[in-house]
């Protein structure tokens, strides 16, 4: 991994921060792409650039394609991409389907669909042996909700997910033969301030009676995961998509 570039979509608060950091001590180069919190993405590259680790934040709403391009345009200046986390994502408040604005579910597929979609375009241009490449891995992140729907939460969330966990899939065989490796972790129940952007702060504790560890999950367990299938410890896994959920 060494002077390698990862681009960690997401990555100044919660599972973004903790595998930026991970990824840092691992030997990456790290781009950190952040919606609108400077302060917090610049208090990540502080921490890695702490331990002689290199880092540059870069704002990027990744629902937005322009954005998308200056973030890969910003890495490329970092060194050779070796590796793509699509973790940016949002919810939305709580509701049920027959209540959903057609601009909250656009919105959802746009950041959660699309945005992982381009990134995941704009790393292969880089990464596939096709284009001259050296080739690399990508990591979608998904969710347990993918498979659980969500209902009477945020069913047009799953829905996003579920069409991470297809397009993993797909462009895991699509690049197979050149170079890229594609995976996505589905986290449970994790301790992170995603369920307060969505209304409902208490979420992942007030639920954890229903995982089977009986306890949520913390940012640091799914970035181990992430760096684990970013590496070549990892070698032989495509389109693969790993549950970290405490067995939810």
């Amino acid at each position: 991994m060494t002077d390698s570039v990862v681009i960690v979509t997401g990555g100044s608060r919660g599972i973004g921060r903790a595998t930026a950091i991970a990824a840092a001590a691992r030997g990456f180069k790290v781009c950190i792409g952040y919606a609108s919190n400077e302060i917090a993405a610049q208090e990540v590259v502080a921490t890695i650039e702490s331990t002689n680790g290199k880092a540059i934040a870069v704002k990027c709403d990744v629902g937005d394609e322009a954005d998308i391009l200056a973030l890969f345009k910003a890495a490329d200046e970092l060194g050779p991409l070796g590796a793509l986390v699509n973790n940016a994502g949002i919810v939305g408040p709580t509701l049920r389907v027959e209540d959903m604005s057609a601009e909250r579910i656009a919105r959802m597929m746009a950041v959660n669909v699309t945005g992982s979609i381009l990134c995941a375009r704009e790393a292969v241009k880089r990464m596939s042996t096709r284009h001259g490449g050296k080739g690399g891995v990508i990591v979608n992140l998904s969710s347990v909700a993918a498979k659980l729907g969500s209902p009477n939460t945020y069913v047009d969330y799953a829905a996003s997910k579920g069409a991470i966990d297809s397009f993993t899939i797909g462009l895991g065989h699509e690049v197979a033969a050149e170079g890229i490796r594609v995976a996505a972790i589905r986290p449970g129940l994790i301790d992170t301030d995603i369920h307060a952007s969505g209304g409902d702060p208490d979420r992942a504790h007030r639920l954890s009676a229903n995982v089977p560890m009986k306890r949520v999950g913390t940012a640091d367990e799914i970035a181990n995961a992430i760096v684990w299938l970013l590496s070549d410890e990892a070698s032989y896994i495509t389109s693969a998509i790993l549950d970290v959920s405490g067995g939810r």
